[in-house]
């Protein structure tokens, strides 16, 4: 059995408990129990969470783990001398250390990302940068994995991190049944990007909204403003003048960054040809995809890939 401790402190973000779940759709998916968690704390007994309710957990020293996962704050809270003395003793006795959100910052004040690369909410990243300058920070990943030493990026993304663990230790079979029964996407490749393009174009109206999650499902299909204005209820001319107004930006520049985001997911997540990905994306062929691509990250997609393949 693999056995999971899940450190806890006050102050500790209630989100990042929900790894436990993963853990235990884990178990009953293989109809058996593999995984064993724990939350654990400095001194056992209830912790107070950011929400100001408490949670019940086991003292340090009790039990060994396999892994270790130390939870984020909203805040980063300082971590006691005792906390950082049994996060160095578990660099020793446990497979894996990891951490959701700003709990990379307590591995950091361990001493066990010196010389590592590592991610943490990318609000808190130039405080992280500042802080720990040995550290090979990665703002923009959703998880990291060096060694035995894995850090997933703010909130949600510990789901991530602990989906990639079962993956690890189960398969990828195993992690897809268990995203498909928490209904959450299996899983997105620990070198995503923590932003999504929809969140920043924010527009401010239904009609505007409406046309872009359209757009999204339906990449590719002809995007043009005609067909856009049509799903927003609106004529074409209308539907230019409120786009601009509310994003800044015309709408072909917002397809083409929400087909940049696909196309650079499929990058991540699998090994699909170039010219398969400019289709399913609506870029239509590889050259109009590799002109996007440098204008948005002045490299080409398979320069990209050349370099997702060196990480992994």
């Amino acid at each position: 059995m693999v056995s999971v401790g899940i450190l806890l402190f006050p102050g500790f973000q209630m989100l990042s408990l929900s790894t436990s779940t993963v853990f235990e759709f884990a178990n009953l998916e293989l109809e058996r129990p593999f995984y064993r968690v724990d939350l654990v704390s400095e001194f056992g007994g209830p912790v107070k969470s950011s929400m100001g309710f408490a949670i019940d957990t086991v003292p340090f020293g009790q039990h060994r783990y396999d892994t270790l996962l130390v939870v984020g704050d909203n805040e980063v809270l300082q971590a006691s001398a005792g906390m950082l003395t049994y996060l160095q003793h578990a660099m020793l006795t446990s497979r894996r250390v990891t951490s959701a959100c700003t709990g990379s910052f307590h591995l950091a004040a361990a001493g066990l990302l010196d010389g590592r690369k590592a991610t943490t909410h990318w609000y808190h990243a130039r405080a992280f940068r500042q802080a720990y300058p040995n550290v090979k920070l990665e703002e923009d990943r959703i998880f990291t994995v060096d060694g035995p030493l894995w850090t997933s990026a703010g909130l949600t993304a510990c789901l991530d991190l602990a989906l990639a663990l079962v993956e690890h230790d189960l398969g990828v079979e195993v992690a897809r049944a268990v995203a498909r029964k928490l209904v959450i996407y299996h899983r997105r490749a620990g070198g995503q990007s923590q932003f999504s393009a929809l969140l920043e174009i924010d527009p401010k109206s239904d009609r505007v909204q409406s046309a872009l999650v359209y757009a999204r499902q339906h990449l590719q299909e002809d995007l043009s403003v005609d067909r856009l204005a049509e799903v927003a209820h609106l004529s074409p001319r209308q539907f230019s003048r409120l786009f601009h107004a509310e994003t800044g930006q015309t709408p072909a520049k917002a397809i083409e960054r929400l087909r940049i985001e696909a196309a650079r997911l499929m990058l991540e997540s699998g090994d699909h040809p170039i010219d398969i990905i400019a289709r399913d994306t609506g870029f239509g062929d590889p050259e109009r995809m590799r002109r996007a691509f440098l204008r948005a990250f002045g490299q080409p997609p398979q320069m990209m890939r050349r370099a997702l393949q060196l990480q992994a």
